[in-house]
């Protein structure tokens, strides 16, 4: 007799797609999930219909932002003199916590894939070249990771963003090779954007 219902198979799929978690994994949390409908799933259930409705990513910077609102790259155009590239939010989030940067934060969406055609890509370089020529910014921090695609994306903002007159930098020693930001401890971090190093114009 199979007793596997169709709505909580399809619920465990889903969640089997979130970062960290498998299909045991999702069992459990869809389980925990069913035994407190009114307290877990009731507010879940609000609070993911706000976020699909009013969220959106803004095509400036990368941020997440209300929908209706100003991002914070508007609100905060002319306050620093610095911008930090890096590949998602979670890197941004963790950089962020760190108290190490103050400045703005371009988030690409990704990585380019060193096998694939750059133009294939949306990781919001066109908006990134804007804001660089629309601050006056005084240096460039490429914030990828120590990856085969975080370095080849490195590589190619470093050719579209030449100029003698900003500094390009990179994250120093501190970052491990084939490490992603956002798993970095903060001394680590740290270290990592105190030790960056200039990037040859050559």
């Amino acid at each position: 007799m199979d007793n596997r219902i169709p709505e909580i198979e399809e619920l465990i799929k889903q969640f089997s797609k979130l970062p960290g978690l498998g299909p045991k994994s999702a069992k459990r949390i869809i389980l925990k999930l069913i035994n407190n409908k009114e307290n877990m799933i009731k507010p879940l259930a609000k609070s993911l219909a706000n976020v699909y409705k009013n969220i959106v990513r803004c095509i400036e910077c990368g941020n997440l932002k209300l929908s209706n609102n100003k991002c914070i790259c508007e609100r905060n155009s002319s306050n620093y003199d610095k911008i930090c590239i890096v590949e998602n939010l979670a890197d941004m989030w963790v950089i962020e916590e760190s108290n190490i940067f103050k400045g703005h934060f371009h988030i690409l969406g990704g990585t380019l894939n060193s096998s694939e055609n750059y133009s294939q890509k949306n990781l919001l370089l066109d908006s990134l070249l804007k804001r660089i020529k629309k601050n006056n910014l005084k240096e460039v921090i490429i914030a990828t990771s120590a990856t085969v695609e975080g370095q080849t994306t490195a590589h190619y903002i470093e050719d579209a963003i030449k100029s003698d007159k900003i500094k390009i930098s990179k994250l120093g020693q501190g970052l491990p090779v084939g490490g992603e930001i956002e798993q970095l401890d903060d001394g680590t971090l740290i270290s990592a954007f105190k030790n960056r190093v200039p990037v040859s114009n050559d």
